[in-house]
């Protein structure tokens, strides 16, 4: 699995809401967990719920800023948000775990 590619793959779909796309880069069990949100998300059906309502409803553009590939199965990427929630720009951070070359578990974050 070259993980930089699949990074800037999943921010391709990411960027270009696409849903279906955006949901393949994840396994059917993984969990999203975004304590800024206070939320856990789980399977396709959370991550779909999370990233209709934060990225985009909040019309939000995610631009890579740092990517640590930390051996084969995990990988921590730095990012800014652009969009239109009240802070304008902000930056964040997704904790990667991947199996089966797709995502198990990520923990994403936002930073002030």
């Amino acid at each position: 699995m070259n993980i930089p590619n699949f990074i800037n793959e999943w921010l391709a779909a990411s960027n270009a809401f696409d849903t279906q796309k955006y949901l393949e880069f994840y396994n059917d069990d993984a969990i999203l967990d975004d304590p800024s949100v206070g939320k856990q998300f789980k399977g396709h059906e959370g991550i779909k719920e999370y990233f209709d309502n934060y990225f985009i409803g909040y019309n939000t553009d995610t631009q890579l800023v740092n990517l640590n590939v930390k051996g084969i199965e995990s990988a921590h990427l730095e990012v800014n948000f652009t969009g239109t929630f009240a802070e304008g720009t902000i930056g964040g951070i997704f904790d990667f775990k991947f199996k089966n070359e797709k995502i198990i578990f990520v923990k994403a974050d936002l930073i002030h």
